[in-house]
This record gives structure tokens, sequence and C-alpha cells, in this order.
């Protein structure tokens, strides 16, 4: 099972944030603004959280494994028509089509974990998929990154597809039917599912810490940059790029994070792991470039461990109805990200980076005081 995850969240990711790496070309290509260019990928992002809750809708209905292994060929579809874009505009609409379909993977997945997993072992299975989602992302920024400036950009995107088809195969193959869905057709409307998912208030406060644990990480990774392109750094867009292999780092602990919510139980891991990146943040505040890459490898491992317990809390709090519960949280997950690079932007214009490293500390603050005061207590072996 745990393997089929790890495949299942590497495609899924695989292709959500890949034109990253590609913005500059981009600009020159289509003679577009860097504003303009950047909707490639809040397009995706876009497209996440309008269909997250339609998403775990429909698997509460149909199933998990198929809705998993279709989405998965609707994102391969998506990234092979995004080749074809001969415009801004029409790569724009590709990627928005990608971002459709990614909820009916991370949602579903999600929920499957919740049902799936043998008891005790909840964190770890669900820390395999996060550990695939990370290696996904990284990878697909990487192999656009290194296939575009030779083959072309389309070449990248072709690849991209081929990659996520195989994933689906693979998944489709190895992920074990489920055996504890109970379908939700006879429990009420749609809306009645929603209205009890937001009247939960376990499942509420899970959904703002999902944000906020998004917000945080993409506020660092996105200002992060023009800290280290300004005195005393000095880094070019090369050597930026390569900061983002502090995720693999990342997703080297996410395993050990597993393992470490299933004995301390969900609060006080999330506690611990909150802890850890805003101690890691701190650390960026020191002028060494050594200093900022321990503090990003700390910040970005937090992050993922609570990405883990947040994402097996769902399942947990919602009881039934879980892909519902679970599309929700991927829509504000993603609504998070976006707001991660636009309100540490008033902050970075008043004091710079520091501001920015407030802006984060206050959200982790805020995650913690609200899985403190709604999760349950008491739920590890310790």
């Amino acid at each position: 099972m745990r393997i089929a995850l790890f495949l299942t969240g590497f495609g899924a990711f695989l292709n959500l944030n890949a034109t990253q790496p590609l913005l500059p070309l981009f600009r020159d290509l289509f003679h577009a603004s860097e504003l303009q260019v950047s909707l490639t990928v809040s397009a995706a992002a876009l497209g996440v959280a309008l269909a997250a809750p339609l998403a775990g809708l429909c698997a509460d209905r149909l199933g998990r494994k198929p809705v998993i292994v279709v989405a998965m060929l609707g994102v391969a579809l998506a990234t092979g028509l995004a080749a074809t874009a001969f415009t801004l505009n029409q790569l724009i609409g590709w990627r928005f089509l990608q971002g459709i379909w990614v909820p009916g993977i991370a949602a579903v997945a999600m929920a499957y974990v919740s049902e799936e997993a043998p008891a005790g072992a909840v964190g770890q299975t669900m820390a395999t998929y996060v550990t695939g989602t990370v290696l996904g992302g990284f990878f697909g920024r990487f192999l656009n990154g290194l296939i575009a400036p030779v083959l072309g950009w389309r070449i990248a995107f072709v690849w991209l597809g081929l990659l996520t088809v195989l994933s689906a195969c693979l998944t489709a193959w190895r992920l074990p039917p489920s055996t504890r869905f109970v379908r939700e057709g006879t429990r009420g409307t749609p809306l009645g599912a929603f209205r009890a998912h937001l009247h939960n208030r376990q499942l509420l406060a899970t959904y703002a810490v999902g944000g906020s644990v998004l917000l945080s990480l993409t506020a660092t990774f996105t200002y992060v940059n023009f800290y280290l392109a300004d005195p005393p750094f000095h880094l070019g867009p090369a050597a930026l790029a390569m900061v983002f292999g502090v995720y693999l780092i990342g997703a080297a602990v996410t395993p050990l994070a597993g393992r470490l919510i299933d004995r301390l139980g969900f609060r006080r891991a999330l506690l611990l792991a909150l802890a850890t990146g805003a101690v890691g943040i701190l650390v960026t505040l020191a002028p060494s470039l050594w200093a900022v890459l321990a503090g990003l490898t700390c910040l970005a491992s937090g992050v993922f461990a609570c990405q883990a317990a947040a994402s097996s809390q769902v399942g947990l709090a919602a009881g039934h109805a879980r892909s519902s519960a679970a599309g929700l949280y991927v829509s504000i997950y993603y609504l998070g990200g976006a707001l991660g690079s636009v309100i540490p932007g008033f902050f970075w214009a008043a004091t710079g980076w520091p501001g920015c490293v407030a802006c984060v500390l206050l959200v982790q603050a805020f995650s913690a005081l609200i899985a403190y005061r709604y999760w349950k207590k008491d739920e590890g072996t310790w």
C-alpha cells in the first residue's frame, strides 16, 4: 500500500508547480510581464482550490481508487495538451485544467489512508504519501529546468505527461482496492455533508491548520529569494533554484515524522513540528548562507511533518463522508497557499525579511493555538 501511495503522491504533484523554473523563459517567449507568466503557477493552484470539494463528493459516491486513477490520467492529458499551447493564455488555460484534476488524487488519497491504513499506522502511511508529493514537486521543477533549455519547454511537458501516465498505471496496479469504503449516496445530499463538516469544530480547526501550513511554506520560499538575492548573499537565479534542494531533506524527514505522529499523537506531534519550523525561520535571520539553508531545512521539515499530521487528522475528525471533508481541506489548504504570496508582501514592504519572519511566526503561533484548543489530546501511545 505504501509504495502505491508514494507513487500516487509523486504523480499528483509532479506537475503542479513545474512551471516555476520556466517563468523567465515564458516571459521572453510570450513577451509578457512577470505577473502574467506567474499565472501559469497560480492558475493550477486555483483549479485545485475550486475543484477539491467536488472531487471529494465524487469519491464518496464512486469509490476511492477509481477516482484516483482517472484523475491521474486527467492530469497527464492536461499536461500533454499544455505542450500544444501557442499563446500564454492557452498555456494558462491548460494549467488550470491540470489543477482541476489534482484534487481527485490529493483529497481522495487522504480519505483512502484514513480508511485503509492499519490501526496505529495512519501517521506513517500518510507520511509516505506526503513524501511522494514532496519528491514529485521537486522532481517536476528539476526535470523542467533540466530539459527545457536543451530540448524545449514543450518536450519537458511531454516528459512530465508520460511520467504521470506511468505513475497512474503503477497506482492502478499496486494500490489495493478499498475494503472499508462506505458509499455516501444514502446519507443525504452533498450540501448536507458540507453542512455537517462546517459544523465540526475539530474539522474546522484542521482546515485552519492546513491553510496556515501552506501559507507559511509559500511565504518563506517566495520571499527568501529576494532576501538571498540582496546583500550580503548576492545569489543568482541558478543558485536560488538550488535552494529548493532543502525539500529533499524534508522528504527524508517526513517518514520519521509519521512514526512520531503515531507515537505522540497528532496534536503533540503537530506542536513539536511547529516549534521546529519556528526555530528554523528564526535561524534564517543570521547573516550566513549556511545558517539560512539550515533554517530553511528545519522550516521545510517542520511544515511537511505538520502536513502529515493535519492530513491524517481530517479523516478521523470527519467520521463519515471523508472524501468531501478532505476535499474541503485541500481547497482551504491551497487558498492558504495563495495568501502566502500576498500577505507577507506587506511585511516585506515594511521591514524586509525580518517582517516576513514575523509573519510566518504569527501564522505558526495561530496554528499551534487552534490545534491545542480544538484537536483531541492523548491520541498517541506515550
